[in-house]
């Protein structure tokens, strides 16, 4: 009932079609009362051997074709508005579900698979539309039709009436029985559905390294046991499920053996007519249906609920990096950056920096090196905001970070990553998602000096050549010069570079790290690097070690210190 509660405030937008819905759903139901009705009255007419029997049964036959033209147009108005509400709050649902996932930082992704989380926009919310045009709307059938046709049984014969009741408890008893035990299957049911979709996806994303590495075996293995555990909680359920429906059926056809044996009886003592027992057998029929499909829909219920957990469990999710209520928009800033005692783990107990202190000056270059795990991405992370500090504070032109929208913190900041990501698009529209407004001349003026322009022309389709999902097409440096080309174009006044020209060869290194060198002029730089020749001419090199920062200087001031950077350099020039 929570979850239909919910799914139900996510549809008021759409409460006239729902609205109008319900209303073909009411005269379709109350039409369809009509025929057993007729059916008694026919019965009535042939046995009491009136003499204008055609005359009267024609009547009964047009009113039935209206009640049968009424229940048509009531059940497609029904099903066309009901589905009309469904789909779009199924797009309302996965919309804010996507831009729940826009919200979240990277610690969220990082402990997430890729394949359950697509489930959940994909197919979890999809189970909005069980709830709004099918169980909602059967709930309210049933329930329309058990009190309707309760109604007209007792107007047919209060005895025969109330004898129809006794099954009902016991096939109440049985539903309930059965919701009890099919809410955790199905939801163990989703939640291995949601492993295999994880599963699956990541293999495809890795089917490179599984071929190289021969381990195809040992992973279909896995999918395999992942398939196997999916369908033995399917068919747990489902078991579980159908042992229940015969048994619904038995009670109910005990309770219409019940009506036949006493009803027999009655019409003996002339209390009731053989017309009454043919039109109190058929809305017997159509009484018991409501409670035997009360089962389906707990079934129904069970699994859709079970799904839109998933996706109520992430909208639910608190952010760990949130925006302020009153967060100021952040002008273009002079550059300058501050680290003030930060501290910071990606998990509990491991430290990555404590109380790290370092003031980068606008229109600096500064270099962060060190071995792998110091840190030198988390730095780069921070000031994005993709995380926040557990201790101290970041600023950026004396501004606290945290206090500032995150749109306006980014525009701030162009950054390269060594490992580039390209949308299954044009070369023109990757380099030109770093800037939306962007003219065609300045789009290829970034590519020129990202050195890309020439190998871009070179393709048969030049600007406008497909190139894959994660630019597949392309070479690792044909990719990072795009990535570059897309950083420049943004023209921020502060630029991070991660490794951005560890995938070049080294006459294309050198070309591009002079156009880097001319771009970096006015703006504030941060280098990640490991290769260390290319950073010699930095104002600043900052060298991390353990949690913190080690010996910060110029290449010549840290190499006559004969320190960490020192011994970090001689190693790659020998």
């Amino acid at each position: 009932m929570q979850i239909a509660w919910r799914v139900l405030s996510g549809a008021r937008k759409y409460w006239f079609p729902y609205s109008l819905g319900f209303l073909g759903l009411i005269i379709a139901t109350v039409s369809g009362f009509y025929l057993p009705w007729a059916l008694r009255t026919l019965t009535q007419l042939a046995t009491e051997g009136i003499a204008n029997f055609a005359s009267e049964a024609l009547t009964v036959g047009l009113l039935l074709l209206g009640a049968t033209t009424l229940q048509a147009i009531g059940a497609s108005l029904s099903g066309y508005m009901n589905h009309y509400t469904a789909l779009h709050c199924v797009a309302d649902l996965r919309t804010r579900l996507y831009r729940k996932y826009q919200q979240m930082s990277l610690r969220y992704f990082n402990r997430s698979r890729t394949g359950d989380l697509t489930g959940r926009v994909v197919n979890d919310a999809m189970e909005a539309e069980i709830f709004i045009a099918h169980i909602i709307p059967e709930f309210v059938i049933n329930t329309l039709t058990f009190v309707g046709v309760g109604i007209l049984l007792l107007t047919i014969n209060v005895k025969l009436a109330l004898l129809s009741l006794v099954t009902v408890p016991i096939l109440l008893a049985i539903t309930v029985w059965q919701s009890k035990f099919l809410a955790p299957m199905w939801g163990e049911n989703s939640k291995v559905r949601g492993e295999i979709s994880g599963k699956v996806q990541e293999n495809l994303a890795g089917m490179k390294e599984i071929q190289i590495f021969n381990r195809q075996e040992e992973e279909q293995v896995k999918v395999s046991h992942l398939a196997l555990r999916h369908a033995k909680t399917y068919l747990r359920a489902s078991k579980f499920y159908e042992t229940s429906v015969p048994l619904l059926a038995f009670v109910t056809a005990l309770g219409t053996v019940l009506v036949v044996i006493f009803g027999g009886r009655l019409i003996g003592t002339g209390e009731v007519t053989i017309a009454d027992i043919v039109g109190f057998i058929a809305y017997l029929t159509m009484f018991y249906s409501p409670v035997k499909s009360f089962s389906g829909l707990v079934e129904q219920a069970g699994r859709a609920a079970a799904a839109l957990r998933r996706v109520y469990e992430v909208l639910e999710t608190e952010e760990d990096v949130q925006e302020k209520r009153h967060a100021i928009v952040l002008p273009r800033v002079q550059g300058q950056i501050s680290f003030n005692e930060v501290s910071f783990a990606y998990q509990d107990g491991t430290p990555v920096l404590e109380q790290l202190s370092l003031t980068i000056e606008p229109g600096r270059k500064v270099a962060l090196v060190g071995t792998t795990g110091v840190g030198k991405t988390t730095l780069a992370s921070l000031v994005n905001r993709f995380y926040d500090p557990l201790q101290g504070s970041i600023t950026m032109d004396g501004i606290d970070i945290r206090d500032v929208t995150l749109h306006s913190l980014r525009n701030n900041i162009s950054m390269v990553l060594q490992d580039t990501f390209l949308f299954d698009g044009s070369v023109y529209d990757n380099i030109a998602y770093g800037w939306q407004d962007a003219t065609r001349e300045a789009v290829l003026a970034a590519a020129r000096a990202a050195k890309a322009h020439d190998f871009i022309m070179a393709m048969e389709q030049g600007y406008d050549t497909i190139i894959g999902e994660r630019g597949v097409r392309l070479s690792g440096g044909q990719k990072q010069r795009l990535s570059i080309a897309r950083a420049i174009l943004r023209n921020a006044p502060i630029l991070i570079l991660d490794e951005a020209t560890s995938a070049l060869d080294t006459k294309t290194e050198q070309e591009i790290q002079m156009a880097l060198d001319e771009i970096s002029k006015d703006r504030t730089t941060l280098v990640i690097a490991h290769r260390l020749s290319t950073i010699r001419h930095a104002d600043l090199i900052v060298v991390l070690e353990g949690t913190g920062i080690a010996e910060m200087g110029t290449h010549e001031e840290l190499l006559q210190r004969n320190g960490t950077y020192a011994r970090l350099y001689a190693v790659q020039a020998s």
